[in-house]
């Protein structure tokens, strides 16, 4: 779906020693598309994930999508319950040739557990999340695979889905909030979290992980997040760093990567710098989420002159995500700088059933209906199509 979800799939090849997929070089030929999926690219890497970003998005919208969607998501499960990027013949059984994911598991789970009707499902998607459970509490990618805050963070969301509160899923001693935290910086570094430790074990601050953590953090995800209570976004460190506290600096570590130019910069080796849409949709969630949406407002705005060429060209998670972040963030999105973002996202798939009228917000923009909930991190990106934006999970500052 995009650059995000490339690199995932990429690293978790490497850390699992099978051959990395050459989305660099000629593309094989596109898998015939369903008519329940969002979008017209190659859906190989990102079909559940931009699927599933699709649905949470017009749920927080009041949009009931068709019902060809849902059945094409619900159709992608394997039957151990987790998900692939994509499964192009959901009559063949999985097979251990077939690569499933916590990504696109956790977020179908959230995805599924919107539209309703699919409890057991869900039920069964989180379960398996929870069997590949890392000792240090997190997820990778690919179950096995060492954590990562972006996973970890996905995955939180779809557990958030649950009765069960995030601290009590453990592997062990150890949470997916200990997780976090290990890759959390210090405030004389930022304050910001890291994707991965390098292979010397040195964190790296990167603004993509630190979105999703700092959602993460405050035990949500795309389907549960809303805005907070407005408070200034200021990093200070303790003796002892909770999981709170560590949300909050990274809140202040987007906060001023964000408050020269309003927008973050997606930082590729062998390409001018140039603005990271999908990346600042997602800093405007935390940024909402952590300290209200006057604290999302610089990115907010900037992604409302800004995005629209980007969204575009990107396609269905672009625009869910775009949804998702002017939702948090208290702008309406179907006057999004001009743009209607729901009318254009329904445009890339089946007719939705109904739409009704959008729900009542209150001042701080979070809304007064149950269909809320936003989005971390994701759109479609170059070559195959979100993981959402140019983004590199490990390059990017």
């Amino acid at each position: 779906m995009n650059v995000r979800r490339s690199a995932a799939v990429l690293a978790a090849a490497v850390a699992i020693g099978t051959a990395t997929p050459a989305v660099a070089a000629s593309p094989s030929p596109t898998p015939s598309l369903p008519s329940g999926l969002y979008g017209s690219g190659d859906p190989t890497y990102d079909g559940v994930w931009r699927q599933s970003f699709a649905l949470i998005a017009l749920h927080r919208v009041d949009v009931e999508p068709a019902a060809a969607a849902v059945d094409w998501l619900a159709g992608q499960q394997c039957a151990n319950g987790a998900f692939p990027a994509f499964r192009a013949d959901p009559a063949k059984a999985c097979d251990a040739k077939l690569m499933v994911d916590t990504n696109s598991t956790a977020a179908a789970a959230q995805a599924l557990s919107a539209v309703g009707g699919h409890g057991t499902a869900v039920t069964k998607a989180v379960n398996w999340l929870k069997s590949v459970q890392n000792k240090d509490g997190g997820w990778g990618y690919a179950p096995g695979g060492a954590s990562d805050a972006n996973s970890t963070s996905v995955v939180i969301g779809a557990l958030a889905t649950q009765d069960t509160p995030v601290s009590k899923v453990r592997a062990g001693a150890k949470s997916p909030y200990d997780a976090l935290l290990k890759l959390s910086l210090p405030c004389a570094d930022g304050g910001a979290f890291a994707y991965q430790p390098d292979k010397k074990g040195k964190l790296t601050a990167n603004a993509d992980a630190t979105a999703a953590a700092v959602v993460g953090m405050l035990g949500t995800g795309m389907l549960t997040v809303r805005a907070g209570d407005a408070k200034k976004a200021v990093c200070a460190d303790a003796p002892t760093r909770t999981w709170q506290r560590a949300s909050a600096n990274g809140a202040a570590y987007l906060a001023k990567a964000v408050a020269k130019d309003g927008h973050l910069t997606s930082v590729l080796p062998g390409s001018e710098n140039q603005p990271d849409y999908g990346n600042t949709a997602d800093a405007v969630v935390a940024l909402a989420a952590q300290g209200g949406t006057a604290a999302a407002a610089g990115p907010l705005r900037w992604l409302e002159r800004n995005s629209a060429k980007w969204a575009e060209q990107s396609g269905p998670a672009a625009y869910a995500q775009l949804i998702l972040a002017a939702k948090t963030g208290g702008a309406d999105p179907r006057d999004f700088g001009g743009t209607d973002l729901v009318k254009r996202l329904t445009a890339t798939g089946p007719a939705p059933k109904a739409t009704s009228a959008p729900a009542a917000e209150s001042q701080d923009g979070s809304g007064t209906s149950v269909w809320w909930m936003v989005g971390a991190g994701l759109a479609a990106g170059a070559g195959i199509g979100f993981l959402l934006s140019s983004r590199n999970k490990r390059k990017q500052s």
